[in-house]
């Protein structure tokens, strides 16, 4: 695409077709067309193909958007000083956005989004959760073998819940988020957990191959020698 400077009317234009696209992909997921977006947004789909020449370009914008939203509640849960409050604030957050916006969901866990889309939000995301989860560990309020990975598993496990109940009980999640919260805490009793929490890495080759079961062996066996 050109990089010059667009237009007034052509950067209202892409803003249109932008907050659209939010908006549906909020609620109906990635799978809506350009065609989708663009009568949303009120414009012609040659106005929408001369800003963008297909969906992704629009997926890559928002979707740099969205991480960085997560970014912002990491930053923040960082300068909170009690790592447990700042552990439970960024999980609810975190949360609560994949609640909003159910493209932000289909993010994290279709592959079909693309891998540096992936991998973008491993590098930026992942310094975060390991850095809370360390923090949390070392200030002794969760159980010493709680992992930044766990963070990411807690979160993809009850947003699986929320994509579920979002229409009919859009705040069921927040039930189990208490219940995976009084799981790790430090003041009492823990048992061995069976299996060791997985790397970065191997979190991330399972999300970019889901139905590829070989990798997925790979990525498991490394944690279980």
């Amino acid at each position: 695409m050109n990089d010059r400077p667009l237009r007034r009317d052509a950067e209202i234009n892409r803003r249109r077709l932008l907050a659209a696209a939010t908006e549906l992909f909020a609620q109906d997921g990635l799978g809506v067309t350009l065609n989708d977006i663009a009568h949303h947004a009120g414009v012609g789909v040659g106005t929408a193909y001369r800003r963008f020449d297909n969906k992704e370009q629009i997926i890559d914008a928002l979707v740099g958007r969205r991480i960085g939203e997560i970014v912002a509640l990491g930053e923040q849960a960082l300068e909170e000083p009690d790592a447990w409050h700042a552990l439970t604030h960024f999980l609810d957050g975190w949360l609560r956005l994949n609640l909003e916006d159910r493209g932000l969901t289909e993010v994290f866990t279709n592959p079909e989004v693309g891998s540096d889309r992936l991998d973008e939000s491993r590098d930026r995301i992942a310094p975060f959760t390991e850095a809370i989860a360390q923090r949390a560990v070392t200030q002794g309020v969760v159980r010493p073998d709680f992992r930044g990975t766990d963070v990411f598993f807690i979160q993809l496990t009850l947003t699986s819940l929320i994509d579920r109940s979002r229409k009919p009980a859009p705040n069921l999640y927040r039930r189990y988020l208490a219940m995976f919260l009084d799981g790790i805490r430090a003041d009492r009793a823990l048992s061995d957990l069976p299996v060791d929490a997985l790397t970065v890495d191997q979190t991330h080759a399972i999300m970019t191959s889901p139905n590829d079961s070989r990798r997925h062996a790979t990525a498991l066996h490394a944690t279980s020698n």
